[in-house]
């Protein structure tokens, strides 16, 4: 029985247990598509279709030179979704609904791109600190606002992220411990909302990971 519903996203408290909980992360791997025959299967030309539409929504923002960056973020929109979509099978330890998982992808990122602006373009850091068109009695208060909203950027991705993660766990749980209370002859009405509920969680993981993926794209969209 469990002592509380937040304990279904505990890894175990055996090491061994909790490094293979750690290792689900990367299960997405074993499902990533391997060329090995002159013909493509149909799972490689899904893979290739999806890879080709990342690549074309995030060459708008980022530029076409920026192949580098464009590749970094379909892979991390990848990782993500496979970890938000296994962690809907049962007994598969979610691990983007821990805030480790999501801000070891977030924090990296931003002080990387950080860096990298202020060493490169130092003058176009300190003019996106000041909106265009800033009264000079506001400009004070713009620095303030522009610096704390740029630092609360990582913590802001990887709460959204583990948050809807979590929320949409709980609810699973939540009507799944009341299926052993209910009359069998409402019992389907709980089935179908389970049903639709998981379909709606299987959209979610997806949205959260583009989302992750493009504000990303955006944040160092401002810094190149």
């Amino acid at each position: 029985m469990m002592t509380s519903l937040f304990s279904i996203f505990e890894p175990t408290s055996s090491i061994f247990s909790l490094s293979l909980n750690w290792v689900a992360a990367f299960l997405g791997l074993v499902y990533l598509p391997y060329v090995y025959w002159a013909a493509p299967s149909r799972w490689v030309l899904v893979w290739m279709k999806l890879s080709g539409v990342l690549y074309n929504e995030f060459k708008v923002i980022l530029g076409s030179k920026s192949l580098g960056f464009t590749i970094l973020f379909i892979s991390l929109f990848v990782l993500i979704a496979f970890n938000n979509s296994l962690g809907l099978l049962p007994y598969i330890f979610t691990s983007s609904s821990h805030l480790v998982m999501t801000l070891s992808l977030a924090f990296p990122l931003w002080v990387t791109f950080m860096i990298f602006g202020w060493i490169n373009h130092t003058q176009h850091m300190f003019a996106h600190l000041v909106p265009q068109g800033t009264p000079s009695v506001l400009m004070p208060f713009m620095v303030l606002i522009e610096t704390i909203s740029n630092i609360i950027r990582p913590g802001t991705l990887a709460v959204r992220l583990a948050a809807n993660m979590i929320a949409g766990h709980l609810l699973l749980s939540l009507l799944g411990n009341m299926g052993p209370v209910m009359p069998l002859k409402i019992l389907w009405v709980l089935v179908i909302l389970q049903i639709l509920l998981l379909m709606l969680e299987s959209a979610v993981a997806l949205i959260q990971s583009y989302v992750f993926a493009i504000l990303s794209t955006l944040y160092v969209s401002e810094v190149n």
